[in-house]
Parts: C-alpha cells; sequence; structure tokens
C-alpha cells in the first residue's frame, strides 16, 4: 500500500514538474526581444520670425514659453538654432502622452492669461513670429531611449528627415535596425532619437526622422564621410538597393543647441 502511495506522489510531483517546465517554457517565448517603442507624441516646431524679430522668438521661448508649457503638460523636449546662420528658425520638439492631450494642452496655453500677458509685452510693436511649421511623430521600434543629456562639451546636432521610395519604409527601417545604427556609433556618431512622421493625409507614406549628436559639425560631416566609404555599409547599401533605392530625397541641418534647451 505504501509502495502504490508512493509512486502515485511521485508521479503527482513529476506532473506538476512538467506543467511548470511548459508554463515557464511559454512565458519566456512570448517575452518581446525588445521593449514597444515609446507611445508618446512629438511635435517638431519650426518658427519662422517676421524680420528682424529671430532674436526676440530666441528669447521669449528664453523667458517665458518654455515654463508655461510645462505649466499646461507640455514636455520641452530640445531647443535650437541652425549653424547656417542664414537660416532664421527656431527648431524645437515637445512630447504629450497622446494627441488628445496635445490639444488640450495647447488650448489651455492659448487661453492662459500668464501667456496673453506676455504676446502682448512682446509683440507691442507687432508680430514676432511669420509662421510655424508643424512635423508630428511617434517613436520607432528601432529608437534608443532618448536621454535628455545636457553634455560637456556642447554636442552639435543634426536633424535628418528620409523621405522612402515607394513602399519602402519597412526596409529603410530594417536597414537601420541591422545596419545603420552600428554603422552610425562606429564612426563616431550618437544615435539620439528616431521617429515615424504622421502625416496629414492617411495614404501618405510617412517619412522617417531622426537625430545624431556629433562634437562639432566639422567632425559630424567627416565622420559621415567615413561612414559612406566603409565597406560594411557599401555592402548594405547595395544589398538593400537591389530592386531601387529605398529613398527619394534625405535632407539634413546641422543645430546648436539654445542655452535653454534640455539636451545639449
Amino acid at each position: 500500500m505504501s509502495i502504490k502511495l508512493s509512486l502515485l506522489t511521485f508521479s503527482m510531483l513529476c506532473g506538476t514538474f512538467a506543467m511548470a517546465i511548459s508554463d515557464s517554457e511559454k512565458t519566456a517565448s512570448t517575452k518581446p526581444e525588445k521593449a514597444p517603442a515609446d507611445s508618446k507624441l512629438y511635435e517638431v516646431r519650426i518658427y519662422h520670425p517676421t524680420p528682424g524679430n529671430y532674436a526676440a522668438i530666441v528669447d521669449r521661448f528664453r523667458k517665458y514659453t518654455t515654463k508655461i508649457f510645462e505649466k499646461h503638460g507640455m514636455e520641452n523636449i530640445g531647443y535650437w538654432m541652425p549653424t547656417d546662420t542664414s537660416r532664421k528658425e527656431l527648431i524645437y520638439i515637445l512630447a504629450y502622452p497622446n494627441r488628445e492631450a496635445r490639444d488640450a494642452s495647447w488650448k489651455a496655453f492659448g487661453s492662459d492669461p500668464e501667456w496673453k500677458a506676455v504676446v502682448a509685452k512682446t509683440e507691442a510693436n507687432g508680430k514676432i513670429v511669420d509662421h510655424v511649421d508643424q512635423i508630428f511623430m511617434t517613436e520607432s521600434e528601432i529608437s534608443p531611449k532618448l536621454n535628455l543629456k545636457q553634455a560637456s562639451p556642447e554636442r552639435t546636432f543634426e536633424l535628418r528627415t528620409y523621405t522612402p521610395s515607394p513602399g519602402k519604409l519597412p526596409n529603410l527601417l530594417n536597414r537601420f535596425r541591422d545596419h545603420t545604427l552600428k554603422l552610425f556609433t562606429k564612426h563616431g556618431m550618437t544615435n539620439v532619437a528616431y521617429w515615424i512622421t504622421q502625416e496629414k493625409d492617411p495614404s501618405a507614406q510617412p517619412k522617417l526622422v531622426y537625430i545624431l549628436a556629433h562634437p562639432s559639425e566639422a567632425e559630424g560631416k567627416a565622420h559621415f564621410d567615413a561612414f559612406r566609404k566603409d565597406p560594411d555599409w557599401v555592402k548594405a547599401k547595395a544589398e538593400s538597393e537591389k530592386d531601387g533605392a529605398l529613398t527619394t530625397k534625405v535632407e539634413s541641418v546641422y543645430m546648436k543647441p539654445t542655452d535653454y534647451s534640455p539636451i545639449k
């Protein structure tokens, strides 16, 4: 009798152990290899001044605007000015939990008495902003975690925008994931963040927008030249473009952070 009970107990223990292993394997197999992309909504805003008011726009953000943004739940990511001094632009990026939160924050900001007083004071002699360009984006799964680091010495940033060839965005992202990001790092460039645009026309193909950091503009250009000549890149580019180029347009803007930028 005792032998039968022992065998029964042993059998039950074996069954429990097997189930535990099975559950463990299921858990392991469903564990994602990479954390999902940040779900925040990002917005690039580019301010173009009225004649003679570039410095006034930059100063208004320094003294007032960034603080009032924070008051209304907007996250300041970075503020930059192009190194090409002929481009009178203030380029900045904000982050929000989602589109609804973004719209609510801007509505509250626009009706804030403090902001209205700032506008009245700074635009006593006329408007200082001619127009504003906007780009809405979400983080790409290939992006590293955004680190609002203030490096010393201060870095130069590069905003790059890729317009993919029709239907080629997935191929472009795969190439960045498998090759480009690693090669950028190899050649001394820092991958800051990668985003996918949200186009006004739902049928339009999104663009890839990303930011690199360099010790200086000159070093950034030198690093890119070395990257383009790297045999690993030459091979990856050739193999990925057997059926045609993956992009139709590439835009690059070198930028220096303002003194009040959260990232430098």
